[in-house]
């Protein structure tokens, strides 16, 4: 599923050599069976996909995908639907695969177009996204103009998604990976770009993030931060008592001037706020790609001001930063 031979040699001779001789020990234990127990079953749904070959691939529309000149057969399309649904619940897109289309719960392309605009311009550049997901932005950090882009996120069910994705787009130029950021070697200083974008607020120690982000970047190489804030000034915090937003796993929001404060006293070079947003129910919500509860299920039915747990209902930021 994932061409260990084929990262190792390429890095070897770049400035990620360091970390190419830890990752086949990684990803191992990344897609361990012994550990995962749905392995086998996302395993067997991605081997269900049917041979198609594209004709035409998208990495700069909303809906990243694929399309063929000719038209499936029904029985073709029927076996590409049920080995795909058979990888849910799909949260980050859109995609489409030969005209099927994968609806998500988030609206990643919103995101997407939120921080175009202001991010460096990523032709030719190494980009790490770090917590990808699926891999819907790594593709979009492809289409526009990076030369390589790595995502690591340690669920293996995301990563059986990009898998299913990369058997029709094939683009060797684009990974993701089973594995956190601690992954990735101290002090690496090998990537042009580095993206953060909903990982923040589950670090117990968002402070020691924050470093760990800038250790793998080049100097000079941008951060682009993407994540939950609240309304105030640079004293304010939000450190839930319990769950946020049905989220267990969450520890600190700030609101974007405190953020802003910590990355100067990090170090950071030209810190700026580029974005600030309230997350609606039409950009995270429930479909048939996902059929849990999402964002309307977790805000108060008589307040949606307020998540179920009365705290403020989320909000986030961009920021950007670039690398001493």
């Amino acid at each position: 599923m994932i061409d260990v031979d084929a990262l190792v040699e390429r890095w070897q001779s770049t400035a990620l050599a360091p970390w190419a001789s830890l990752l086949p020990e990684q990803l191992a234990a990344g897609l361990s069976r012994e550990r995962y127990g749905d392995i086998p079953r996302w395993q067997a749904a991605l081997e269900s996909l049917p041979a198609i070959e594209a004709d035409r691939v998208s990495l700069d529309s909303a809906r990243v995908g694929v399309a063929t000149a000719h038209s499936l057969t029904d029985p073709t399309r029927a076996t590409l639907e049920q080995g795909l649904r058979g990888l849910h619940p799909w949260r980050k897109g859109p995609f489409e695969l030969f005209g099927l289309h994968i609806d998500t719960e988030w609206r990643s392309d919103w995101k997407w177009d939120r921080l175009a605009p202001h991010i460096a311009d990523l032709d030719g550049r190494r980009v790490l996204d770090v917590g990808c997901g699926n891999g819907y932005h790594c593709w979009r950090m492809r289409g526009a103009g990076a030369a390589e882009v790595i995502g690591i996120d340690p669920t293996p069910l995301f990563v059986f998604q990009f898998a299913a994705l990369q058997r029709y787009i094939r683009d060797p130029r684009v990974s993701v990976l089973p594995v956190g950021i601690e992954a990735v070697p101290k002090r690496l200083r090998a990537f042009d770009s580095v993206f953060s974008m909903g990982v923040l607020y589950h670090r117990r120690s968002p402070m020691e993030h924050l470093q760990t982000l800038r250790d793998c970047l080049r100097p000079g190489g941008q951060l682009v931060l993407e994540t939950l804030v609240i309304t105030g000034d640079e004293t304010r915090c939000l450190v839930p008592r319990g769950r946020y937003s049905r989220m267990g796993n969450v520890w600190f929001i700030p609101s974007s001037a405190m953020l802003l404060v910590w990355l100067a006293k990090l170090g950071w070079k030209n810190p700026r706020l580029v974005n600030e947003s309230v997350t609606g129910t039409d950009e995270q919500r429930a479909t048939d790609w996902m059929t849990f509860h999402s964002l309307a299920e977790f805000l108060d039915p008589a307040d949606s001001s307020r998540t179920v747990e009365g705290y403020p209902a989320p909000r986030r930021a961009i920021l950007l930063a670039e690398a001493p």
